[in-house]
């Protein structure tokens, strides 16, 4: 049929392998939309013309990658403020 692809879990690393569906064939048994059923991609546009695409087997892996791109307010300052 066509080349393999694969998909990988940008958090856990999990992979996944796949071929790409064509107009001209019936779907491969590892038809794309099949393998990644419940995978969440995601695009970044990161500037123009420029997009990274990243791709999760889960809500929790997305959500785990989320939180590390979300800066964090160090606890030492927060201390500061006492608890007044």
């Amino acid at each position: 049929m066509g080349e393999k692809k694969y998909a990988v879990c940008q958090c856990c690393g999990k992979r996944v392998v796949y071929a790409e569906c064509s107009k001209k064939c019936a779907p491969p048994e590892d038809a794309r939309c099949e393998v990644l059923t419940g995978w969440l991609s995601v695009s970044c546009w990161k500037e123009m013309g420029t997009v990274d695409y990243h791709d999760f087997c889960s809500f929790t892996c997305l959500q785990t990658w989320v939180d590390s791109k979300v800066p964090k307010v160090p606890q030492t300052f927060l201390k500061a403020f006492g608890e007044e």
